[in-house]
């Protein structure tokens, strides 16, 4: 398993161990001791997936009071993967990363706990699957307006499809970083 640190404490791109021949490939997506070895040390609680057509652009989203840590992989399909820092502790605060996933890429997305997470796919229809530490709460739902100037976030897309509740989120000047938790991020140590 290969690690990559990025600019931001906490936003990891993961490359699990993928066996492949003339068969296809086998993939270990996830194996506990591995991950706390490589310094991510959640307890993984709740499995999502989700599904969008080309085009869709979902976020930005978060757990408010009740951060969940994410590990982010595309079963089917291409998507820019995107986080944002909203630990208020953080040196990082209001710093965005991207990076494309893919079926074919074999990689993953870490955030922990206090990161906003986005997507927009680039193929026809995209598949994430997202192992997640906390259970989903939708009375604790945020989110962060996918545009925001001041984030300026680099979307490959010129025109994606966003719901109506994700382009209405706040700005970032604009969230109450008062219901955060305030606790100073968690370093994220790798081998």
């Amino acid at each position: 398993m290969k690690i990559t640190t990025t600019d931001l404490n906490g936003f990891l791109v993961i490359e699990p161990s993928c066996y492949q021949d003339e068969r296809g490939f086998f993939l270990e997506m996830y194996q506990g001791e591995r991950y706390k070895d490589a310094g991510i040390f959640d307890d993984f609680v709740q499995d999502n997936q989700s599904r969008s057509v080309k085009g869709v652009l979902r976020g930005m989203h978060f757990q408010v009071k009740r951060p969940q840590a994410q590990i982010v992989t595309v079963m089917r399909g291409h998507i820019f993967d995107v986080g944002v820092d909203l630990r208020p502790a953080s040196q990082t605060f209001g710093k965005w990363y991207g990076v494309e996933l893919s079926d074919s890429g074999k990689r993953q997305v870490y955030m922990a706990p206090g990161f906003a997470h986005g997507f927009c796919v680039l193929s026809d229809w995209a598949d994430l699957h997202y192992k997640v530490s906390r259970k989903y709460d939708a009375h604790d739902e945020g989110g962060l307006v996918w545009n925001d100037p001041d984030v300026d976030i680099q979307w490959p897309l010129a025109d994606p499809i966003v719901t109506s509740r994700d382009i209405n989120y706040p700005k970032l000047k604009e969230l109450a970083m008062e219901q955060f938790p305030h606790e100073p991020p968690v370093e994220v140590m790798t081998t």
